[in-house]
């Protein structure tokens, strides 16, 4: 079935409100019946991924829409770069490569974006709300906002989600449709289990390694301590697997039940999951045992938000690393001015805490070491650091990663 356009998508089709609107819609158009979709909607905002120099081609393509005097139409958020713009001593890139990397994040500017660099758009002013259609790129933000808020977005990738912001529309298929959102497979957690951190990122590896395509509903999860421990599962699942959508029954708002979540239907297939099982998903994140000297923490991804600061703040001057060790905190630029507007950071050099704005420590060269154990809570940093930057890697709880920086080799006080 071919897609039914409005007369406004079709005049921005026939290039009557300008060559960039024109090809973004052409790209837009050729997807939406790749995947489909019956129609177009409206969207309230969206997400861009393509800040991130992968080569020369992602360039091109935002350059000619700049060339075609594109804007976007809607609210749009930015993510990562290769580059931290405020702190620029900190990343180490040849000449070569910076000047197309920083010409990438100034290009998006210029098409109407807003300069955020973050990948946790959902701490920012432009959070969407429940039920709000949105086009958003970045896996983690993605799983964030359907799951923990209710706004509706698609796995949107590079191109695609800036397409959507130049033109306000998306395809109406997926996870935009309410009958698209109803859990398939659930995860039954068996025993007792205290919300730690580390809970809610055994339970994201898992359900993201065993739901595949299909929607998890998350049983017997215990409440947790605020939303960034929700965070913490949806990028673990999302990392792990293809995972957009999670409910969590008496948490997240469309599973305040069971029987809402998946709808009344009975789920396809049940998964229970042990306390061993959780141990042994998280082992797998660490390659190295505990005692092993450690080079650096890094902390933040996806980007640390304000309340998570509050709780490291106050740990770094309790345990008062002093052996060197840095800690690299990635966050968001809109976060960290706030803790420097709030004094927050002021005593900050004396644990050797490093912030990293605009991008993130595992797609960047940033750690002044690459030779030695980095620790770090992040299930996703975890992931993606050995291959993308070849170090060694453990994970732990924030507490475990700054008393390992305080004692200058990994401790940790659970596996």
């Amino acid at each position: 079935m071919m897609l039914e356009l409005t007369t406004e998508d079709q005049s921005m089709l026939d290039g009557e409100q300008g060559p960039a609107v024109a090809a973004a819609m052409k790209i837009l158009v050729a997807f939406s019946n790749a995947v489909g979709a019956r129609k177009l909607l409206d969207i309230a905002g969206a997400h861009i991924d393509g800040c991130l120099y992968h080569g020369q081609a992602s360039l091109d393509f935002v350059e000619r829409l700049v060339e075609g005097g594109g804007r976007v139409r809607v609210p749009t958020t930015l993510n990562v770069g290769s580059f931290d713009l405020i702190h620029p001593g900190l990343v180490k890139m040849p000449a070569a490569e910076e000047v197309p990397a920083r010409r990438l994040m100034k290009a998006h500017l210029e098409l109407g974006c807003q300069a955020t660099f973050t990948c946790a758009p959902y701490q920012t002013r432009f959070r969407p709300a429940f039920g709000e259609q949105i086009a958003w790129g970045e896996s983690n933000a993605i799983v964030f906002a359907n799951s923990v808020i209710g706004a509706r977005t698609n796995r949107y990738g590079d191109f695609i989600d800036l397409c959507c912001a130049m033109t306000g529309r998306a395809p109406a298929w997926g996870l935009h449709l309410s009958d698209n959102r109803r859990g398939q497979i659930l995860f039954e957690l068996t025993g007792c289990f205290e919300p730690t951190d580390a809970l809610f990122v055994g339970v994201g590896l898992i359900i993201g390694q065993a739901s595949g395509d299909r929607i998890p509903v998350i049983s017997g999860l215990p409440q947790p301590r605020d939303e960034d421990q929700l965070k913490a599962l949806g990028t673990a699942a999302a990392t792990a697997g293809a995972v957009a959508l999670f409910h969590a029954v008496g948490i997240t708002p469309e599973a305040k039940t069971l029987d809402e979540a998946i709808r009344g239907m009975a789920p396809e297939t049940t998964i229970r999951i042990s306390r061993a099982d959780i141990d042994h998903a998280l082992a797998r994140l660490s390659s190295v045992p505990d005692g092993a000297p450690l080079a650096a923490v890094s902390l933040g991804t996806p980007h640390f938000s304000h309340d998570e600061w509050m709780r490291l703040l106050p740990l770094l001057r309790e345990v008062a690393p002093g052996r060197g060790v840095p800690i690299y905190v990635n966050t968001g630029r809109a976060t960290l001015k706030r803790l420097q507007d709030e004094g927050e950071l002021d005593d900050a050099q004396k644990f050797s805490l490093i912030p990293v704005t605009d991008t993130c420590t595992y797609v960047t060269t940033i750690l002044e070491r690459l030779d030695g154990v980095v620790m770090t809570n992040s299930g996703k940093w975890a992931h993606y650091a050995p291959g993308n930057i070849g170090v060694s890697v453990v994970f732990g709880d924030m507490e475990d990663c700054v008393r390992s920086a305080a004692a200058g080799h990994v401790v940790r006080s659970a596996p």
